[in-house]
């Protein structure tokens, strides 16, 4: 046997066995192999809105991984069929009970609203329902503008409902003409999810002013603290004018009495006077008055002897 025969039976050899090691890995691999245990999961058939009563034509029945199965979800159609969902649940997507209204609830907008709450509706125009960004599941706040019959400034806006969802926007009858047409839904009609407290400011706010809506954020959860604004505080607060002051009259003093005028007491007699003549020399001498220049505090009996 020469060299080159030698080489090609040792190929081969070496070939033969790589086959039948790879073949007897091959088996072993595909025994020890388990098959994935799958079960079956109701999924929607075509896209489904919230509120609608489910029929056989919008479920069906898909294989889903065992080891992945959903909470909630349902095998049979049966457990589906006549009930309504409450939440909108796209094409293939799994149907669990979370999703669909209690059997015998119905459907439409009631089997949506979760107990203790309550759902209202607002009449909105393009504006007051910021340009139709107002849709389902979005989040807004709801004002209130009271216009003042007097004077302007004393108008006021103020939040009254803070962070409520909308359950849906436009009416009925908008909404199945608008998925006719495939057109855009018109936002005539916005309908709210709120506590009773707050159906209860929203129905007086409609009542007595003209309402608004803001539309929030929806990972902004905080209530919106605000004290109004009033129209008199939009160009800045008015400096007061100072009230004029009525101009009262001058009262007079009243006249005063003059006090009586004591008459000055007479002046004394003029003493008497005796004119004497004296040869040449002509005088005048007062005659003096003995009682009077007696002392009237003192006794007569100790006057002294004359």
């Amino acid at each position: 046997m020469n060299r080159n025969t030698r080489l090609a039976a040792v190929l081969f050899v070496a070939l033969l066995a790589a086959t039948v090691a790879s073949f007897v890995v091959y088996r072993a691999l595909a025994a020890g192999a388990a098959q994935p245990q799958t079960i079956d999961t109701i999924v929607a058939a075509q896209p489904i809105p919230a509120g609608t009563m489910l029929t056989r034509a919008h479920v069906k029945v898909v294989s889903w991984p065992a080891g992945s199965r959903l909470d909630g979800s349902l095998g049979n159609p049966s457990a589906v069929i006549d009930r309504g969902a409450i939440v909108a649940i796209a094409a293939n997507e799994p149907i669990t009970e979370g999703k669909l209204a209690a059997l015998g609830a119905g459907a439409g907008l009631p089997p949506t609203i979760p107990p203790g709450m309550r759902a209202i509706s607002v009449r909105v125009n393009e504006v007051m329902g910021v340009a139709g960004f107002v849709v389902p599941g979005t989040r807004v706040d709801v004002l209130v503008t009271f216009e003042s019959r007097g004077q302007a400034s004393d108008s006021l806006a103020r939040v009254v409902v803070s962070n409520a969802q909308v359950l849906t926007a436009g009416t009925r009858f908008d909404q199945e003409k608008a998925r006719q047409d495939g057109k855009p839904i018109p936002t005539s009609v916005v309908t709210l999810l709120v506590t009773p407290e707050d159906a209860q400011r929203i129905a007086l706010a409609a009542a007595e002013g003209r309402i608004t809506q803001t539309l929030r954020n929806p990972l902004d959860t905080a209530p919106t603290e605000s004290a109004g604004i009033r129209g008199g505080g939009l160009m800045g607060t008015p400096t007061p004018q100072p009230t004029p002051v009525a101009a009262r009259p001058i009262s007079k003093p009243a006249p005063v009495a003059a006090a009586p005028v004591t008459p000055p007491p007479p002046p004394p007699p003029a003493p008497y006077t005796v004119e004497a003549i004296r040869g040449a020399k002509r005088t005048t001498e007062p005659v003096r008055n003995e009682e009077e220049e007696k002392p009237r505090d003192v006794p007569p009996s100790q006057e002294n002897p004359k």
